[in-house]
């Protein structure tokens, strides 16, 4: 017998059914690349560092109510010291620099803390000797409300034999307290600038050593970390003052023709790291 053809199924109309309709509607998203969208910056340390430009840092461009300038303000960075002051001696410190103010293509940054690298802070703890830490709260001359760490380790004395030099915790408690005066009198009696300048030398450690040496021998005496706590009311003058911008001239100490760079150029390598969300 013979079979009969199976009937054609119905077709139906475009409007009808959705997958028909949606399929070639509408052409492909053009790919726009995110970086047109976006600019660079300079990021200039303040005057008392040796180098002034340390880098470059991107933000969006200014469009409709979003400006680029608020977008960099509160930015904090994370810069070695070494670059800051083109020596390899102070590699292991790092300073925090906070962006306060855009000028033109200019990120102005001002002094936000500073700290120690894992690698050098782990290389100083040994074996037979006690750790002595002191942390204080004080306030600089122009507002400034700092936290300040410091770290000694106890060391041999002259003609010691024995190798181990632990101290008494009567003699850490004072050596505790002479380590929280020592912070309060530098930095109560200067103003944040001053007290960054002693920083750097490690002219406040050197001068609790000193002292301590009448207890106890120490060894390895540091700042180890600086944080601010509290800024006083933001003024542009003084932030252009220490930029050196007040007075019409450069105070870094050796500083080379103005670069300003055109925003939305692409720099060389940068030296510094931003940290974001950074308090």
């Amino acid at each position: 017998p013979t079979r009969t053809p199976r009937p054609a199924p119905p077709t139906m109309a475009i409007g009808k059914n959705k997958r028909i309709s949606k399929k070639g509607k509408g052409g492909k998203k053009k790919q726009v690349d995110a970086l047109d969208r976006k600019e660079w910056y300079d990021i200039k340390a303040p005057s008392y560092f040796k180098t002034r430009k340390i880098g470059h840092t991107i933000a969006s461009k200014t469009q409709g109510t979003k400006i680029a300038s608020d977008s960099l303000k509160g930015r904090i960075f994370d810069v070695s010291l070494a670059d800051l002051n083109s020596t390899e001696d102070a590699a292991y410190r790092k300073i925090f620099l906070r962006c306060d103010e855009v000028s033109g293509s200019s990120c102005l940054t001002n002094f936000h803390g500073m700290d120690f690298t894992r690698d050098r802070l782990c290389s100083l703890f040994r074996k037979w000797q006690t750790l002595i830490e002191a942390h204080v709260d004080v306030k600089t001359t122009d507002g400034y409300t700092l936290r300040i760490f410091s770290m000694a380790f106890t060391d041999k004395a002259k003609g010691q034999v024995s190798r181990a030099s632990y101290a008494q915790s009567s003699k850490v408690k004072k050596i505790r307290k002479t380590m929280v005066d020592v912070m309060t009198d530098a930095a109560s009696s200067l103003d944040l600038k001053q007290l960054v300048e002693k920083f750097i030398p490690e002219q406040i450690s050197k001068e609790i050593e000193k002292k301590c040496k009448n207890i106890f021998p120490l060894r390895n005496v540091y700042i180890r970390k600086v944080k601010v706590l509290k800024s006083p009311p933001f003024d542009i003058t003084k932030l252009m003052e220490l930029h050196g911008e007040g007075k019409g001239e450069d105070m870094g100490k050796t500083v080379g023709k103005s670069d300003e760079s055109v925003p939305g150029a692409i720099p060389e390598a940068t030296t510094a790291a931003v940290i974001p969300g950074a308090d």
